[in-house]
């Protein structure tokens, strides 16, 4: 291996429980390929081991400061300490260009301590692998809207066996692969220029999506980045942005404000629609999708919505149609959003498309409720006078060609300027 394809490898772990499990997953590192791997301690008790790499004994400012905290915390206590210790130092790494991967092997605690430090520190595309028991589990918390690829070890991380040991094994050979391909593709990227732009993206927003996306990428050769409206895009969306990895926002799809307003269980959160007009890049937005509020299966929408107009998208999503109250709240939400968050008012538009926000809300189609619609277009209007957001109002639906190719051009137009 030549020295411009070094591979170094961050190994994050409990010593004080796991140091002879960690110890050992080190040296399948190298042996799948690393040139070296960096352990780090984030146990609640101090262990003395050469094959440490990062102790708090070993390098100040990891955690010695912070030691009357550690000896006086509880379990729970200690796992914040070490959490954001071992965040800040995982980061100056990454910053420093000194790791191309990272990977921890624990239980609930260890995995605790290294998934957040895994969201954290590094940003998205960055080789992020956890071996742990709870991987079969419920992982989203754990794994949020990053992209922490986790591996579950059917039996429990203690001792030495044939099963752990090829586990461990296959998870080495994984994250020296993703690495090494992390260090090729970063010197890739480095060499282009191509303007970075998310989209989000419902399945009855699709074919303007399609459009748009075409119209960017053929037309003005942007990169696009395809978020799907399921409460964890929109979070994976503003995530991108607040990290600086997009320059501008094509918001088709902003049905996740209905879910979070109305109870629904695609809600990104009440900070949706904030990152982009924070960092000042070309956004514009539309209302697709706010016909709409999903549910899962006919059984588990709440009794209150038990009169209300239904849709049955598939056996497991169930759509609820807007009212004209609630769409009112809606456009309330955007408005308040753009107009409060924007650093840069003329860089943020509204395209509103009269004709219809979705694929099922054209006339004739089961959601199709103009005056439910308008009610969303009307606030947007009022919620942006005397600002300089500009609001833009089509009379296509918004799947119809012109609607996309015009909201695509829109955008292309304030990255050029």
């Amino acid at each position: 291996m030549s020295a411009s394809e070094n591979i170094t490898v961050a190994l994050v772990g409990t010593c004080d429980t796991k140091l002879q499990e960690l110890l050992r997953l080190k040296r399948l590192i190298v042996e799948a390929g690393a040139s070296s791997v960096i352990l780090i301690d984030v146990g609640s008790y101090r262990v003395q081991h050469e094959g440490i790499d990062v102790s708090r004994d070993k390098t100040p400012g990891f955690a010695a400061h912070r030691e009357a905290e550690l000896m006086k915390a509880d379990r729970d206590g200690c796992i914040k300490i070490m959490t954001e210790c071992a965040s800040h130092y995982v980061k100056s790494l990454y910053e420093e260009d000194r790791i191309h991967g990272i990977i921890s092997a624990g239980g609930s605690g260890g995995t605790t301590l290294a998934a957040p430090v895994m969201r954290e520190a590094l940003p998205i595309g960055f080789p992020k692998l956890i071996v742990s028991t709870i991987a079969s589990g419920d992982t989203g918390p754990l794994v949020g809207e990053s992209d922490v690829t986790m591996m579950y070890p059917v039996v429990d991380i203690a001792g030495s066996n044939a099963l752990l040991n090829r586990i461990f094994s296959n998870a080495s050979g994984a994250i020296v692969g993703m690495a090494r391909a992390w260090a090729s593709s970063a010197k890739e990227d480095s060499k282009k220029q191509k303007k970075k732009v998310g989209i989000t993206m419902f399945g009855v927003t699709t074919p303007c999506v399609n459009i748009a996306r075409e119209v960017l990428e053929s037309k003005y050769g942007c990169e696009c980045f395809i978020f799907h409206a399921t409460g964890h895009g929109g979070r994976s969306l503003e995530r991108l942005v607040d990290a600086g990895q997009l320059d501008a926002v094509l918001d088709i799809t902003t049905t996740e404000v209905c879910d979070h307003l109305m109870g629904g269980n695609m809600s990104a959160g009440g900070t949706r629609l904030e990152a982009a007009p924070k960092a000042g890049i070309p956004y514009v937005v539309s209302v697709g999708a706010t016909d709409m509020v999903n549910f899962g299966p006919r059984a588990t929408v709440p009794d209150k919505y038990s009169n209300r107009q239904l849709y049955q998208h598939n056996s497991m999503v169930t759509l609820m149609r807007t009212t004209i109250e609630e769409c009112k709240i809606v456009g309330d939400f955007i408005a308040e959003k753009l107009r409060r968050f924007a650093l840069d008012q003329k860089k943020v538009k509204v395209v509103l498309p009269k004709g219809g926000v979705s694929m099922i809300a054209t006339p004739g189609a089961p959601f199709a409720a103009a005056e439910a619609d308008q009610a969303t277009f009307e606030a947007i209007v009022s919620g942006l006078q005397g600002t300089d957001i500009e609001v833009i109002e089509k009379n296509e639906a918004i799947n119809e060609e012109g609607f996309a190719q015009g909201i695509a051009n829109t955008l292309a137009a304030m990255l050029s300027a």
